[in-house]
């Protein structure tokens, strides 16, 4: 009786994770964020996240409006805050840390300084179609 408890609250916690995940792309959408991805983590072993969601921004302003879009968003459908945020003053990489889910936002240069996406690459990779209202997984 105790396993199943603990699969359902798994379970639950993976709906709320992906869904998070698709609000933070909808906010780089809504922003014209270019080249969103969501990199699901959850099979890979020892990762701090369930998700992690990127997408590049074109000027410190473009990547500040994107980062402020992604709390809009995410506050509008789950009244949630960032835990954790680093990147607003330098407006080079923005990160939004949700615990489970974390977004960044990157100029171009930043993005494939760091390249995340070939940090983990056994991790399932969404790219994001900007041309739909909403994100599918």
């Amino acid at each position: 009786m105790q396993k199943t408890g603990l699969k359902a609250k798994r379970s639950s916690k993976a709906k709320e994770s992906e869904a998070l995940s698709r609000f933070i792309a909808e906010g780089m959408i809504e922003k014209k964020g270019l080249e969103i991805v969501i990199i699901d983590l959850r099979d890979i072993k020892g990762t701090i996240a369930d998700f992690f969601v990127l997408c590049t921004g074109n000027s410190d302003t473009h990547v500040d409006a994107i980062a402020d879009s992604i709390e809009d968003m995410v506050y509008k459908n789950t009244k949630l805050d960032p835990w954790h945020t680093e990147g607003r003053q330098n407006k080079e990489w923005i990160l939004l840390d949700y615990v489970d889910v974390v977004a960044n936002v990157f100029k171009k240069d930043s993005r494939r300084f760091y390249s995340l996406e070939e940090l983990w690459g056994d991790a399932g990779i969404t790219r994001v179609d900007p041309d739909h209202d909403r994100v599918e997984q």
